[in-house]
Order: structure tokens, then sequence, then C-alpha cells
């Protein structure tokens, strides 16, 4: 029997987060009803906002980076119980398509629905409703809500002594960025790499090129305040340019460049991918992670100078991560005092805050900003 829960929703786009309280279906077979303890703010859900992400229906209930307690399981849903504890991942993983049998199942075939708001087996089904009418559900799980329904395909148990507010970074965010560098740069040590944008998903390539062992890790951000705390998570360097990096780049490696770049940009245009490009060194590569209007096309950059210095541009959808192994494994980590979670917050925010947790974002004040639930 449905039940109510409050949510931060956008109505439009471009539009803004506001508060609203919709329906919620209980789970159905496969399913879990989940209560959250704290979600993350990442980019990626103020790109539905702007538009730069278009989906497929309004009202669209945000969050995509969440932990919480199972509340209810579906009839017939094995390995599931009430009190278990559990993160999201935004990318489901099913376990039996071909890229998931390839051990690739950040590019499971589930994904193809992420942004319909629907279920993937059934694109005309949802399971929040306002007034009847259907509501959209980021990722098929929207963690901008105090309770949700969603898919064990998305869904991770974790041990229950990981403090949740901590474990919800790990649905995005830090294997996002952490992959970024240690599987899709692939770094060794003694690298040199370059990470323009130091934010919820910078800060984390930034531990994850030291975590690889990379001797020169330059991060590049504007915003002093970006700068200083990039210095935190393992930045040896930091500018404001990536005129300035790539420069300090060359001077330590007789001119040649970085061995990587990664562009964790906000909102990504073509322009930044050029500029990595010609940062980097003879066979080095290029790691795309950030994000812009995903409908936009074309970049500046130079073919003869990609093709004769036998230079790689790697697009990163979630660090090449596997869900059900990293989530744990990162935790892990953490709990081992060998990757920082709580020092990425910067400020905490609550459900009704959601619009103004974007503003500042776009200011420059957070690394990562966490909505916590009561």
């Amino acid at each position: 029997m449905p039940v109510t829960t409050r949510v931060s929703l956008v109505r439009k786009a471009p539009g803004t987060y506001e508060t609203a309280t919709v329906e919620l279906d209980d789970p159905r077979q496969g399913e879990v009803t989940v209560k959250l303890a704290a979600s993350g703010l990442c980019h990626s859900d103020d790109h539905v906002a702007t538009g730069d992400v278009p989906v497929a229906v309004y009202p669209y209930v945000g969050g995509h980076e969440g932990a919480g307690v199972v509340t209810a399981v579906g009839p017939n849903t094995p390995g599931y119980e009430v009190g278990d504890h559990v993160v999201f991942s935004f990318l489901p993983a099913c376990g039996h398509c071909e890229p998931c049998a390839q051990g690739q199942s950040n590019l499971c075939d589930l994904g193809a629905s992420l942004l319909t708001g629907a279920r993937a087996e059934d694109p005309t089904s949802f399971r929040m409703t306002e007034d009847g009418n259907p509501v959209g559900q980021q990722c098929g799980i929207s963690t901008f809500s105090e309770y949700t329904t969603a898919s064990v395909d998305s869904v991770v148990k974790i041990s229950k002594d990981v403090p949740l507010r901590s474990a919800a970074l790990v649905g995005c965010g830090v294997p996002t960025g952490w992959g970024s560098a240690v599987r899709s740069a692939n770094l060794k040590p003694g690298a040199t790499v370059i990470v323009m944008g130091i934010g919820g998903i910078g800060a984390n390539a930034l531990q994850g090129a030291v975590h690889a062992g990379a001797s020169t890790v330059i991060a590049v951000d504007p915003a002093p305040f970006k700068q200083e705390k990039a210095k935190e998570f393992g930045a040896t360097h930091a500018f404001a340019g990536i005129e300035e990096a790539t420069e300090y780049a060359r001077s330590i490696t007789n001119g040649q460049g970085a061995d990587a770049v990664i562009i964790t940009i906000g909102v990504v245009q073509g322009e930044h991918v050029a500029q990595a490009l010609a940062a980097i060194r003879k066979a080095g590569t290029v790691v795309l992670t950030g994000l812009g209007d995903i409908t936009a096309t074309g970049a500046p950059i130079a073919l003869g100078d990609l093709t004769l210095m036998q230079k790689r541009l790697q697009g990163s959808l979630f660090g090449e991560s596997n869900p059900r192994h990293d989530i744990p494994a990162l935790l892990r980590m953490y709990q081992a005092g060998q990757l920082k979670l709580d020092e990425l917050v910067t400020r905490e925010y609550t459900l009704d805050q959601v619009a103004e947790a974007y503003e500042d974002m776009h200011a420059g004040k957070n690394i990562r900003g966490v909505i916590v639930f009561d």
C-alpha cells in the first residue's frame, strides 16, 4: 500500500529543486524500500536541473548517491532483510548481460533506463506518483527522498559498522574519481598527473592518483579554497589554470608533459579536452570523466597530435568501477585509514536546502555537500 515521503524534485528544466510530498509504492519482487540516512549532492543532479542532462518525465526526484537502512523487502527477494544497511549504486548491475559477464558491470545494459525515471524492465512503471501522476526517479533510485523504493540491482549491502553518512559517498563520487585515476588513467608509480576540477569527483581522482603511486599530482581549480583542499587529498601542487599546470608538468619531465590528465570539471566544454590533450606526453592519456551538455558535439583537438603522438582519449563512467566489488572495497580502505571520506564533506544540508546547496556548489564553496536525514 503506497505511503507518502518528502522529496526534492524539479518540475521542469531549466528548473530549481523544491521540496514536495509524493506517494511511494511498496517494493515488488526484486525491490527494497530504504529509509535514507544521507545523500551526496553530486553535480550530475544539477545537470538534470539545468537541462544539460535531459530526462524523460517531470516531476523528477533527484539524488543518486546515498545510503540508508532497508525498511521493507519485496516478495520472493532473497538476500535482503529489514535492517540491512545499504549503499545505492547509481549504476545498476544485473550480473548477466554481456558487459557484466565481461567484468564491465559499470556498462550494464540496465543503464539504458537511468534517465527514464521508470523501471528498467518496464518504462511505463513508476514507484513514485503525485496526485496519481508518475514522478521520475533519478537513476531509478532518487536519494533526495526520506524513503525510496529501488531495484536490488541498484543496492549494495554493507557492514553495519560503517557510518552511513560516510558510506553514502561511495555510491558515485568516490569510485568515479578514484577509478578515473587507478583504472581509466592506469597510472603507474612515479607518474605525473593533472586533475582538472577539484570537486567531489576531482578530490577522489587525487586520492586515486596517490594510491596508484603517482609522484607528482597537480590539481587545477580557479577557487583558492579548492586549491588548498586539494593538498589534503594528495595534490603535490595546485594551480588556478591548466596553462600553469601544463608548464609545470613539462618543466619536470624534460618538456614531455604529464602522463595523464583527468578532466573532472563540473561543466565540461570541448576546449577543456583540447587543453588536456595538449598537456600530455607522447602516448599519454586524457580521461574524460566530467559532464556538460550531453548533446554537445565537437572539441578543437589537433588530430595530427592525437595520431602522431599516439595519445589516448578515454571516457570514464563510474571510474570503470564494479559496484558490488568496489563499494565494499573502498569502505574497507576507509576503515583502514587509507581513504578519506569524512574530509570530503564541506557542509551538511537538510532536504529543504537542496537548491541552496547547489548555489553553494556553483559558488565553489563545497568539495561535497551532503543531505543528512533525521
